[in-house]
């Protein structure tokens, strides 16, 4: 047991797409249009439909002290190969005992928010394709077994998005991008009355794709004020995937698609065993009333009424319907590594970041060791390997051969 223990699957890496991906797959009459790295005065950018979009040192900081982190932009030539090669990232991979990676996008940003965004939809949903083919082509085909391939959708058509997680399912695809709020992006909410986002949860249930929301994929910064120091900011971030977690619960979503999973990337877990016991008290002690409908209106002008029939059926308590359809994820979280009991020891996995400046890398076996350490071996490994490979429906490549001459 002690060997399997010395191995991980981070369910949260990043990958900053080599220059080539999307010049060699695009048609080439949207070549001069679609991303392509190139200097200008200001220095080395991306450039997407007339944008410049640099990539900053925070997104690459890998090998980097923590005294040399810095927002400003950055060139390839400065960065880890790991950052872009996937060889050299499996090199890097190994020295940190990472078995396979789940990486998210870095251009497209974290769930393909850039293409969303692109002024030619014909465009937006080529650059989609090409991203996903070379993720499933490329990126994750250089090492079979090694990368868990994540796909990002067209958030402005769930029916093309529908599609495309079932035309990439079929090529192995296991992961779907997903906001953590698309509402700030100008997109429906999971609790749409409509519905929007059906036909995408639909497909992730179907096809047994996990949708993974990761942290600041809405776009968003939480702040309490404009004036709020950065810092401050980075330390609140956790808050949004909290208020994630707590949308899925009370969706209703969940209850209409059993097979559905959804992962709060990036989001620590110590904060998950109150969230928990708040919102199943929260419906045991409001549930009479609140399960009949909204209110529409004003509530502190005694003009707002209650809607029949607009309450979400859940079908079960909040921290039933967590177990059954979502998974908690962390870098390095003490006081969440003490509570994974509580919280679920089916619920958690485990993360290096790489290449970001919140990395473990490349000390993030030990770490884990030494959080993990006084849980018994079969739980350990369930957060090291085993949950991820239930939740991907993975089986990685064999542990490498270390061995020195």
């Amino acid at each position: 047991m002690s060997a399997r223990l010395d191995w991980m699957i981070s369910v949260d890496d990043h990958v900053l797409e080599p220059p080539h991906v999307w010049e060699s797959r695009l048609p080439a009459k949207y070549r001069d249009v679609g991303p392509t790295i190139r200097r200008d005065d200001a220095g080395e950018a991306w450039f997407f439909e007339g944008k410049r979009m640099p990539t900053i040192g925070l997104a690459a900081a890998a090998g980097k002290k923590r005294e040399e982190f810095s927002p400003l932009p950055m060139t390839y030539d400065e960065m880890r190969p790991g950052c872009y090669d996937p060889r050299a990232r499996l090199e890097d991979m190994d020295r940190d005992r990472v078995l396979a990676s789940l990486c998210f996008p870095s251009f497209p940003r974290f769930c393909g928010q850039t293409f969303y965004e692109a002024q030619d939809r014909e465009l937006g949903l080529l650059c989609v394709q090409a991203y996903n083919d070379w993720m499933l082509e490329e990126w994750a085909g250089s090492a079979p077994g090694r990368f868990i391939p994540m796909i990002i959708i067209p958030l402005w058509d769930p029916m093309l998005a529908r599609e495309e997680i079932e035309r990439t399912a079929g090529l192995g695809a296991k992961a779907v991008a997903f906001s953590e709020n698309p509402v700030p992006l100008g997109l429906p909410s999971i609790h749409d009355r409509d519905r929007y986002w059906e036909p995408v949860f639909a497909a992730a249930a179907e096809t047994g794709m996990a949708l993974c929301t990761h942290l600041g994929s809405s776009s968003k910064l939480p702040r309490t004020a404009p004036d709020m120091p950065m810092i401050a900011t980075i330390a609140l971030q956790p808050i949004n995937i909290a208020s994630t977690c707590i949308d899925w619960l009370f969706s209703g979503v969940l209850p209409r698609h059993p097979g559905l999973k959804v992962c709060l990337s990036e989001g620590g877990i110590g904060w998950i065993p109150y969230v928990l016991e708040r919102c199943d008290y929260v419906v045991e002690r409001q549930g009479y009333w609140a399960s009949k409908g909204d209110f529409e209106g004003d509530l502190s002008s005694g003009e707002a009424k209650l809607v029949e029939g607009t309450g979400a059926e859940l079908g079960a308590l909040p921290s039933q319907l967590f177990r059954d359809h979502l998974y908690g994820c962390f870098i390095d979280d003490a006081h969440g590594a003490q509570s994974i009991e509580a919280i679920g020891v089916d619920n958690v996995m485990i993360e290096t970041d790489y290449p970001h400046t919140d990395s473990t890398w490349p000390n993030s076996m030990a770490i884990a060791h030494e959080r993990l350490g006084y849980l018994p071996e079969d739980v350990q490994f369930k957060v090291l390997r085993g949950n991820a490979e239930r939740v991907f429906d993975f089986t990685p490549a064999d542990l490498p051969d270390l061995a020195g001459p």
